[in-house]
């Protein structure tokens, strides 16, 4: 293994640009404030006042103590670090309405005015969600999950879910419908995310354990500098991606233990009409030394990436668990178009996948219906170790618009149950691929 690599170039540069932002050494205890750690007081006032307090006063640490302290949204400032000490428990609220106002937010991809994230952030610099406590959003069979539609996670025939809501946002956005008009919110069932920063710069989630979130854990949008590091997520919950960097740059996540209900890491940038109004790629994203165990793709590009997903790079990470999916996962269509290009795998290990190391199908969804082809190529893969899969390959390709530029270095595959499937596909290299 070479340092002298496209890919660790890369990498490299990455980690010179992304640095984690600085605070002044000033606290501002939550308890000061009057919340209390006893999981009945409702903290959420103490919370926007401490915070309040130490942005006003050039930035700081908000700090919570050890203790269980039951809170609404919190919504981060300029230059605040809410930090979780030893001990700590933010156990946030099941009443919706602990999320109104609606707020700036995405959902599936497409811009709307929906519930606050539990911790959120909009045009701000300098943030950060620190320490070793632990966020816990208590969504389960009867709390938030039900919104999903899925049986499995609670809901029942004749319940109001997400789909039931979903085709208007879309018309909205095929429409042009200006997004301060997509209001939705209450009585609506789109799920907020767990932490999600809108258009901020300076952006560090670290330490933290996250459970039981309603849907997505980390969702950084539009933003820059972005550094995400030693944080534990355990929710298998219905749509429960880990991490989601969307219309991001300069993105390193580090160091995570991601057990999550859908993709661990998933990156987008937008989706269809509004992907191509916003038309804000990601690109310069360092996943490196993580752990990725569950559920469906490790590492995922899309199935929101309409904008397009550049500069994408993957060092000395474990991949696999017995309900994990694949690999690397590419997600678009005809539909959704938009491009990935300059994606590095290196040092990858993978001890089970129940479908393939890396799939990129451009049949999925709706397949070959739009006017908007994908261009998917630039795919470099070295030193992967798989030790159980059922493919290697699944890449399938338009005639009109194949699959460029993969290339296999240096792996070693075994316990793969079926050959390799191809349709489409340009410029395939193997080069010293070991197989059974």
């Amino acid at each position: 293994m070479t340092d002298d690599t496209a890919g660790r170039r890369l990498a490299a540069a990455i980690r010179a640009r992304v640095a984690p932002p600085g605070f002044p050494d000033r606290e501002f205890p939550v308890t000061r404030y009057g919340a209390r750690g006893d999981g009945r007081t409702d903290c959420t006032a103490a919370f926007r006042r401490a915070i309040a307090d130490c942005h006003g006063a050039g930035g700081g640490h908000v700090t919570v103590p050890a203790g269980t302290y039951a809170t609404g949204a919190i919504h981060l400032l300029s230059n605040v670090d809410l930090h979780l000490e030893s001990g700590a428990t933010l156990a946030f609220s099941r009443d919706p309405a602990a999320y109104l106002p609606v707020v700036l937010s995405r959902f599936q991809g497409v811009e709307c005015y929906n519930y606050s994230a539990f911790v959120y952030a909009r045009g701000q610099e300098n943030i950060a969600v620190t320490g070793s406590g632990t966020l816990d959003g208590q969504a389960d069979e009867d709390h938030w999950w039900p919104w999903s539609g899925q049986e499995e996670f609670g809901w029942r025939p004749g319940v109001r879910e997400q789909e039931d809501d979903w085709p208007a946002l879309w018309r909205q956005s095929e429409r042009g419908v200006p997004v301060e008009e997509r209001v939705y919110g209450d009585g609506f069932r789109f799920r907020p995310n767990f932490i999600e920063t809108y258009h901020c710069r300076n952006v560090l989630i670290e330490g933290v354990t996250i459970v039981r979130s309603p849907m997505w854990e980390i969702h950084p949008v539009l933003c820059r500098n972005v550094l995400i590091q030693d944080v534990t997520i355990d929710s298998p919950g219905p749509n429960n991606d880990g991490i989601d960097p969307e219309c991001c740059r300069d993105v390193v996540i580090r160091r995570c233990d991601i057990y999550a209900g859908d993709d661990c890491i998933a990156i987008k940038s937008g989706r269809e009409a509004d992907g191509r109004r916003v038309n804000v790629p990601s690109e310069n994203i360092l996943i490196e030394d993580c752990d990725l165990r569950h559920r469906y793709g490790a590492i995922t590009l899309g199935s929101d990436m309409t904008g397009g997903v550049r500069g994408v790079v993957a060092l000395d990470c474990r991949i696999g668990g017995p309900g994990l999916y694949f690999g690397l996962y590419i997600k678009t269509n005809s539909v959704r178009g938009g491009f990935a290009e300059d994606i590095h795998l290196d040092g990858i290990t993978v001890s089970h996948l129940t479908k393939e190391f890396l799939t990129c199908d451009f049949h999925r969804g709706e397949g070959d219906t739009g006017a908007h082809p994908p261009r998917v190529g630039g795919i470099d893969v070295r030193n992967v170790t798989v030790d159980s899969a059922r493919r290697v390959l699944l890449a399938r390709g338009y005639g009109h618009a194949p699959i460029s530029g993969l290339h296999l270095t240096d792996c070693t595959f075994t316990g793969i149950a079926e050959a390799d499937r191809l349709e489409h596909v340009r410029g395939l290299v193997r080069k010293n691929v070991r197989l059974p």
